[in-house]
């Protein structure tokens, strides 16, 4: 008997429209899923099973009637709880944040909406996204599907687990720093950070222009099938990039010739993404190993692949204009908490808030110079290079509730995510790809980056890869 809840998006809508299962069937065994996805490792923030089941039925009808909404009708999807849900609160990870049901959709729920697809559930996000683990003083710790003693990572971790678990084969999160990437790479899904301003988000971040949205999936096929829904232009977002030149899903395929899909492209190929900041751990030898077969493989595929690091500022002075982004984002975003209510904080938060609050605009336009500098070299680099191959992380998941790994003298989440943050600040689309399990049992995950606006060229590079 087939699993409904192990199918991709791409399969449950074939099966729809073949008549093999129906939307019911499928929302009702994800929701007994997503039950347990939750009991074991602390899911979400809200389970909208009445809701799921009645979007199921009208889903059915439209089925049944040989007139779906969209290419996702009847598909079971989860939202990060940063995104705005309508009918529902939107509670950030955080105490402070008001309960009051909101009445509009974030575009790409919107977008979601309007193509039919079944809302499962908010999943869980650390208070207002601000670290690369999932855990938060009112909702608790997000533990790993592959070990529910380790993180799932973060900030998207709830997701990501969701989609590892069978809760929904599409999960919709953000990333500022590696948010989607972080925990497709602890819990062996694909994520995939696309071009900044390719997702329109609304309201908008307070971290700004460092701020994604992107899918949590099981392949590509299915990340581009949710892009092609949720990458289309919305007024509430002055930065959109506009309607996309054409069909991501369609783009998959382009230029492939039978063996060698990947003919010609020029991929290089960073074990390390050059030098290594002081305090940043080396890259584990087994994800090391991982990722130069991935290289190897990308060869077999047609690519061109020569190791090259790109040409970027000092490490340290990237994660200094970095924290310098994102802990004056994080004291912006929660500056309206004050008393008692900023005590409920995550003490974390409210040591980044502290620092952050002390930069000056002149430090902070300082930062805006670096970030400039980086898409100047990598903007220079991709002349030569197609797309660029990295780890994703450079170890795999530690231990539940904590920001970064015992006993490895590291402060902050920064410090062990080198490969993600960076492309944040430049606004490059970035997706992780899974690349098996460590002998811990953990996955591990390489990283494909390309230049602005070769989302489809990274969506190429990982379907044919995975």
């Amino acid at each position: 008997m087939t699993d409904l809840t192990a199918l991709t998006a791409e399969r449950l809508v074939a099966g729809y429209r073949a008549g093999e299962f129906s939307p019911v069937e499928v929302v009702r065994e994800t929701l007994d899923r997503a039950a347990a996805a939750q009991r074991a490792v602390n899911v979400f923030v809200l389970l909208l099973g009445d809701e799921a089941m009645e979007q199921a039925r009208a889903s059915e009808r439209r089925w049944h009637g040989g007139e779906p909404a969209g290419p996702l009708d009847g598909v079971p999807v989860t939202v990060k709880d940063i995104l705005l849900l309508r009918g529902h609160p939107t509670l950030r990870g955080s105490a402070a944040a008001g309960t009051a049901p909101n009445e509009e959709d974030a575009p790409a729920v919107a977008r979601l909406r309007e193509s039919g697809a079944v809302f499962v559930g908010k999943t869980t996000t650390p208070e207002y996204g601000w670290k690369g683990v999932t855990d938060c003083p009112p909702h608790g710790a997000t533990g790993n599907p592959y070990a529910p003693d380790r993180t799932a990572g973060g900030s998207s971790g709830g997701g990501a687990a969701a989609v590892a678990l069978g809760a929904g084969p599409l999960s919709l999160g953000t990333d500022g720093g590696g948010s989607v990437r972080i925990p497709g790479a602890f819990s062996g899904v694909f994520a995939l950070k696309p071009t900044y301003g390719r997702v329109p988000l609304h309201p908008a971040s307070a971290f700004g222009t460092l701020a994604h949205v992107g899918p949590m999936t099981r392949d590509a096929r299915d990340a581009a099938l949710l892009l092609d829904v949720i990458g289309h232009p919305d007024p509430r977002d002055w930065s959109h990039l506009g309607e996309p030149p054409g069909s991501f899903r369609d783009a998959l395929t382009e230029g492939a010739s039978g063996d060698a899909p990947l003919r010609g492209v020029r991929i290089a190929y960073s074990p390390t993404l050059g030098p290594v900041a002081p305090g940043a751990p080396d890259v584990d030898p087994e994800i090391a190993a991982a990722v130069r077969r991935g290289a190897d493989r990308l060869a077999e595929l047609g690519a061109v692949v020569e190791e090259a690091d790109p040409v970027l500022p000092d490490p340290e002075v990237v994660r200094d204009a970095f924290h310098t982004l994102w802990f004056s984002g994080a004291a912006r975003a929660t500056a309206g908490i004050t008393g008692a209510s900023r005590e409920l904080m995550d003490p974390g938060l409210r040591a980044v808030c502290a620092e952050g609050e002390r930069y000056s605009a002149v430090e902070y336009l300082a930062a805006v110079d670096v970030r400039m500098a980086m898409g100047r070299l990598m903007g220079a680099f991709h002349q030569r290079h197609d797309l660029l191959l990295t780890p994703t992380l450079p170890l795999t998941a530690f231990e539940l509730g904590r920001e970064v790994p015992a006993g490895s003298g590291m402060r902050r989440w920064t410090e062990w995510t080198p490969f993600t943050y960076p492309f944040n600040m430049t606004q490059q689309p970035a997706a992780s790809v899974p690349c098996g399990l460590h002998s811990d049992g953990l996955p591990m995950g390489l990283q494909l980056v390309g230049p602005r606006h070769a989302d489809p060229l990274v969506l190429r590079a990982a379907h044919a890869l995975y």
